[in-house]
């Protein structure tokens, strides 16, 4: 019957058009499952979709190896209740795309979102004279080359996207770092998120707090986790919107006994002011490539 969804398949939503970065990796991510995209245009549409389908799986870029974290990412996952179920690092290499028939030289300007603008300067600086505009996601530029047949355009995206959209690959590989990650967040519903890693070895987890004003506040909660043998991979300060000079920490960490994590954040309670557990999930592996 039209309309209805089909609940063997996982449904995903992504910032971006299909064939863009996000999409990639949650194909990846969940590569022995059928999975349905659902495009959205800002990352707080994600929750959005979640909130309206309670089964469905959200992904979103935490941070990259070049631009660095998402601050407002990190936001959105302490204002929402929707764990961290696993983590994916995608290894991100753009290339050139255009309109079949065009050559390198025909192109007058390219099209991408700026960061992938950002991560191909060097190749850009080989084609003086050439337009740079700045575009809301690398898929759709892709697309809207294609759809509005778009000679002389070109777009900066991935593969996958010029595939999907039919587009000629021009050059490939044209980002100046070619050690260029992106660590994706995957999160949904406890109950999606338990079923997710129902098998996998939880060692991994995320974590927000605040801290009272007092001298060494900080270096003491560090100290607790140590005393436990946590490592901790990631600490990310934002400040506290309406709390002027007060800040919240995020904080990653590693661990091989979830047991010695769980007595770890007990331990620290007494010297924070307010904790929030974002999630525990198995650690992503970082691509070879």
């Amino acid at each position: 019957m039209a309309g209805l969804i089909n609940t063997n398949m996982k449904r995903v939503a992504i910032q971006g058009g299909v064939g863009s970065y996000h999409g990639i990796a949650a194909e990846n991510f969940f590569e022995d499952e059928a999975v349905e995209l659902i495009p959205c245009n800002t990352f707080r549409d994600l929750f959005k979709v979640i909130k309206k389908e309670p089964n469905a799986v959200g992904i979103m870029a935490i941070e990259n190896t070049i631009a660095g974290s998402l601050l407002p990412n990190y936001e959105l996952l302490r204002e929402h209740h929707y764990p961290i179920a696993g983590e994916y690092k995608l290894r991100i290499s753009h290339c050139l795309a255009a309109l079949h028939g065009q050559t390198i030289h025909d192109i007058r300007e390219i099209q991408s979102h700026p960061i992938a603008l950002m991560q191909c300067g060097d190749f850009l600086d080989t084609l003086p004279g050439v337009k740079v505009i700045e575009h809301e996601d690398t898929a759709l530029a892709a697309r809207d080359i294609a759809q509005q047949n778009l000679m002389g355009s070109a777009a900066i995206c991935s593969e996958r996207a010029a595939e999907i959209y039919g587009l000629n690959i021009l050059a490939k590989g044209i980002e100046t770092n070619k050690r260029n990650f992106t660590r994706f967040l995957i999160f949904g519903n406890a109950w999606v998120v338990e079923d997710i890693h129902k098998d996998d070895a939880i060692n991994k987890a995320s974590i927000v707090f605040t801290l009272p004003h007092a001298e060494g506040s900080l270096s003491k909660v560090l100290s607790v986790f140590s005393f436990y043998d946590i490592n901790l991979t990631k600490i990310q300060s934002l400040p506290i919107i309406g709390r002027e000079w007060e800040y919240q920490f995020y904080v990653d960490f590693k661990f091989e006994h979830l047991e010695r994590y769980k007595q770890a954040i007990s331990a620290i309670k007494p010297l924070i002011n307010e904790l929030k557990n974002l999630g525990e999930y198995p650690e992503g592996m970082t691509p070879n490539e």
